[in-house]
């Protein structure tokens, strides 16, 4: 599918500015969801080759993308949730929070939002779910992009803070390395307790020991 038809629609309705919304970080353990809200030059000669969902690509392609999608953008805005807060209010209510704000910060503001998932967003814009919307969608791509970037550095600086949970290789994930660092070692503060209720349960793991 043509990565430009949603934006080319709301073109041809007489869109100036369109966003691109998208999160990293809903499935993590343990870390922040981060989101990113993009507008990008739609024209052709503007357009930057190789956007696609970022799960899809390289780091070494993404680092590259997300340096000319900084360079090229008329606004961007990176926001972020802490562990404690999606604690407090779940993933799904911590994601939309953190949508919103990414939004609201862009200058100037967008005509229409499009956003990755079937979810709205407490926004006063006009707005478009598209469902896989990071593959489909330029812009989202570019935001999910500008996102996974922000929040693999972001995980790899948390290591060195917490180097036994090995965040740099597995960003925050349950890997099979993760949960055995968590049963030697507890959790520590920037662990998801809701994510890991169970487990800890189960295996009376807790509060950090010998850290």
């Amino acid at each position: 599918m043509d990565k430009f038809f949603f934006e080319s629609e709301m073109l041809a309705r007489g869109a100036q500015y369109i966003a691109g919304v998208d999160e990293v970080g809903r499935g993590p353990l343990a870390g922040p969801v981060v989101c990113a809200a993009v507008i990008l030059p739609l024209g052709v000669r503007d357009r930057i080759d190789g956007v696609d969902d970022s799960k899809k690509l390289r780091e070494s392609v993404r680092e590259r993308l997300a340096e000319q999608i900084r360079a090229r953008a008329i606004a961007y805005e990176i926001c972020s949730i802490d562990a404690e807060t999606i604690d407090r209010i779940n993933i799904l209510e911590a994601t939309k929070r953190c949508m919103k704000q990414a939004v609201e910060k862009l200058s100037p503001q967008p005509n229409v939002v499009f956003t990755d998932g079937n979810f709205r967003l407490d926004i006063d814009l006009p707005q478009q779910n598209i469902v896989r919307g990071d593959a489909l969608s330029y812009s989202i791509g570019a935001a999910s992009i500008l996102a996974k970037v922000y929040r693999d550095r972001w995980m790899c600086e948390l290591d060195k803070q917490y180097p036994q949970y090995g965040f740099a290789r597995n960003k925050g994930y349950g890997t099979k390395a993760h949960m055995e660092a968590i049963s030697e070692y507890g959790i520590c503060e920037i662990h998801r307790k809701t994510f890991l209720k169970k487990f800890l349960e189960r295996t009376g793991s807790g509060a950090p020991r010998n850290i």
